[in-house]
């Protein structure tokens, strides 16, 4: 399968994706990540470290969540943050590779707030 079917499903995200490597690196931002951020560099933030964007205590966390996510293959999400304001919750996700190694993580936020778009309705779905 192309990757250009992954990279639409990130893209056509609302919530902020943020995928990083196990250097910290930021490797990609989908569109939400990108306008969320953007006071902080939109952008630009690709290929600078996610650590700059944290605290000495928030970064401590994240290596943390990393050695949880190495000790094992089945270690692959953590609740990191609930955003009473935005009513979600947010995650830290491994990304692993085919043979299962971690190659990486990124930031998922479920927001949980009902939806109010009518079920099924394609004349108005997506205004």
């Amino acid at each position: 399968m192309e990757n250009n079917f992954f990279k639409s499903v990130i893209d056509a995200d609302e919530a902020a994706v943020v995928i990083c490597n196990l250097e910290h690196t930021i490797v990609y931002m989908n569109p939400a990540a990108i306008k969320r951020y953007e006071k902080r560099g939109g952008a630009a933030l690709v290929g600078r470290s996610i650590k700059g964007c944290h605290n000495v205590d928030s970064n401590a966390k994240i290596e943390q969540v990393i050695a949880w996510f190495k000790k094992d293959k089945g270690n692959n999400k953590v609740y990191t943050f609930h955003n009473d304001k935005e009513n979600k919750d947010v995650y830290m996700i491994a990304l692993r590779n085919d043979e299962g190694e971690l190659i990486g993580y990124y930031e998922k936020h479920e927001y949980r707030t009902r939806e109010s778009m009518a079920m099924y309705d394609i004349e108005n779905g997506d205004k």
